[in-house]
């Protein structure tokens, strides 16, 4: 099973070379390098500069490159997907999603260069979700991530540590993503000094069915990497599972006990789709 983690991704701003220098080697499984909100007008142009200098350079190892450009409709929009169609960079995060035809904008300018994430941060995008996550396959998207710092100020809504306005959305969202085999990563959590609550949002997204979390600093990598990878007694539970099912006892079962419990096929698969992540997590965490 070909598992690829993204527990966490760290956004950071793409004309920061100390920054993107420690993203080298911070414990995260993507790097988003930030062209549009974190950086300023009068600095855009540097800003791409620096994002193709640092995806033809590299050395991220097995963390995903992935950059953020400017909206359709902003003046540079056009600029980021040109330069980043053949820089090198794994994925191109396009901001405010909002339709199949944007989408479709967007794979025209990057040509056949890099796989697109897409922001899910306006209220026109959850209303055309389905057709977007339809549309995936076609345009190479691959991964969506949400934005629920916009989505809330386009909603008028309170974002509570809980986001009890948008848990709706939230679902709505992980069920586009698996309905059409797409990664979904969670939203930032704004409060740095917040490390409870955090967790429990961390906590929140895992049981939502997101993959793992945007952070917006390296503080918040360990604690997103523990709530999104397998815990111990998952990988314990798992194995039992896989095990039993191997057992030539059981051979051609659809239904065994597994420590007291019925278990079934499908819980074979989850089985082993949690060793797989368990398995790729300890590889990049090596």
């Amino acid at each position: 099973m070909n598992i690829r983690p993204l527990r966490t991704a760290l956004f950071l701003p793409a004309n920061r070379a100390t920054a993107v220098e420690r993203a080298r080697t911070a414990e995260c499984d993507a790097v988003i390098l930030d062209l549009e909100d974190a950086v300023a007008p009068d600095a855009k142009d540097d800003a791409r500069a620096a994002a193709t200098h640092a995806a033809a350079h590299g050395g991220f190892g097995h963390r995903l490159l992935v950059v953020r450009t400017n909206g359709i409709g902003s003046p540079w929009w056009q600029d980021d997907c040109a330069a980043l169609a053949d820089a090198g960079a794994q994925a191109v995060l396009v901001p405010k999603l909002s339709s199949p035809a944007e989408l479709r904008q967007y794979r025209k300018a990057l040509g056949s260069g890099p796989e697109i994430w897409a922001m899910l941060e306006t209220c026109a995008g959850f209303l055309d979700l389905p057709a977007i996550a339809a549309a995936a396959a076609d345009a190479r998207l691959t991964t969506f991530v949400l934005g629920t710092n916009d989505l809330a100020l386009e909603m008028r809504c309170t974002l509570d540590p809980p986001r009890s306005a948008m848990l709706t959305l939230l679902t709505q969202a992980v069920v586009a993503a698996r309905a059409h085999g797409l990664a979904v990563i969670d939203g930032v959590f704004n409060d740095l000094a917040d490390e409870a609550g955090f967790v429990a949002q961390c906590r929140q997204g895992a049981l939502l069915g997101f993959d793992g979390k945007t952070v917006i600093h390296p503080k918040q990598l360990a604690l997103a990497n523990a709530a999104f990878a397998p815990s111990p007694a998952a990988v314990e539970q798992a194995r039992a599972v896989v095990d039993a099912f191997a057992d030539p006892a059981n051979a051609g079962k659809g239904v065994i006990k597994v420590d007291g419990r019925m278990t079934e096929i499908l819980h074979l698969r989850a089985a082993e789709r949690t060793l797989a992540i368990f398995a790729a997590t300890r590889r990049n965490n090596t």
